[in-house]
């Protein structure tokens, strides 16, 4: 990925346990980025949410939910990840997951790997 070519967030919005092939969504999505040659990948757990069923699911220590809200954030050329919400919606089909898919611009101020 270049810094001058236009890039994309995708964000991608799920429950922690949401399954696709009895593993995590979010770790079955990584790894399918991971294997599409994206960019690179985050997945972020939150502490507190509500969706399309309006539950509320909470981190707290009394609280019923334990299926905390999960964001994957993708960054890569707009081109890749047009093609890579193709197979995640395929993959939220499959497994009759809940979530929500975003795209948005950005600007890449710098990328780079590690000088280790």
């Amino acid at each position: 990925m270049d810094e001058n070519e236009k890039t994309k967030l995708l964000a991608i919005y799920t429950g922690e346990t949401e399954k696709y092939n009895f593993r995590p969504l979010y770790e079955a999505i990584v790894y399918a980025a991971k294997k599409s040659g994206l960019a690179g990948v985050t997945v972020i757990r939150g502490i507190m949410s509500y969706g399309a069923n309006s539950k509320v699911h909470t981190a707290k220590i009394f609280a019923l939910s334990n299926d905390l809200p999960i964001k994957i954030e993708i960054i890569d050329t707009e081109e890749k990840l047009k093609k890579f919400i193709e197979v995640v919606k395929k993959m939220f089909e499959k497994s009759t997951s809940a979530g929500l898919i975003t795209l948005k611009d950005i600007e890449v101020i710098m990328y780079q790997s590690s000088k280790k």
